[in-house]
């Protein structure tokens, strides 16, 4: 009999270990798949930007929070992108730094991941003010800009949070590229938000 209430016992606190396990898969499957929010792009390169588009080629900005760690995938991804279209587009990756923090905060291993790809420009956003110029919300977003200097895509490269490869949003700057056009001018965008705590921040 004691044997039998043992068993029973041992199967109960397994069941619900098992329920505990498979809610935090399931949360955190829902959060790696739950984009962040789109930007507000303006559809005409902003004047008062201080990139320089480079004359006959498009323009690609990626909005990029340095602690943030799902990025680290994106610039991943982008580097992919970028032997996939050699010589069709520009590219500049803005870190921000927020108000309040030290020089060189910004300073992180993405950054220099960043600066580790051929060919991509790496600055500073202090206070993120080109991002709001860009109207950008989400760290990872990337903006495409044709020559003519209109919106051609907005949105993520990478298909979830931190998951490197094969991407719709990466597929479609690439065609947008290659052919001039696409089946959709955006995709979603999974990262941290710009202006708020990071993933890693968070779980401090």
């Amino acid at each position: 009999m004691k044997l039998a209430a043992s068993r029973v016992r041992d199967l109960l606190i397994g069941g619900a270990w098992l329920v505990v396990i498979l809610g935090a898969m399931g949360l955190f499957t829902r959060y790696t798949e739950k984009p962040g929010e789109a930007a507000s792009a303006p559809s005409l390169w902003p004047k008062e930007s201080s990139l320089h588009a480079t004359p006959g080629l498009a323009t690609l900005v990626l909005l990029a929070h340095p602690m943030c760690p799902c990025t680290r995938a994106t610039l991943e991804d982008l580097a992919r992108l970028l032997v996939r279209v050699p010589g069709k587009v520009s590219v500049h990756v803005l870190f921000i730094r927020p108000v309040g923090t030290s020089s060189e905060w910004e300073r992180s291993d993405l950054w220099a991941l960043a600066r580790s790809i051929p060919g991509v420009a790496v600055a500073i956003d202090p206070a993120g003010v080109e991002a709001n110029r860009f109207g950008g919300a989400t760290s990872g977003e990337a903006l495409l800009y044709g020559t003519d200097g209109r919106l051609k895509f907005a949105g993520g490269i990478t298909a979830s949070r931190g998951h490197e490869g094969d991407s719709p949003g990466a597929d479609r700057i690439v065609s947008l590229l290659m052919t001039g056009s696409a089946e959709l001018a955006t995709a979603p965008v999974f990262g941290c938000p710009l202006n708020g705590p990071t993933l890693n921040e968070k779980a401090r």
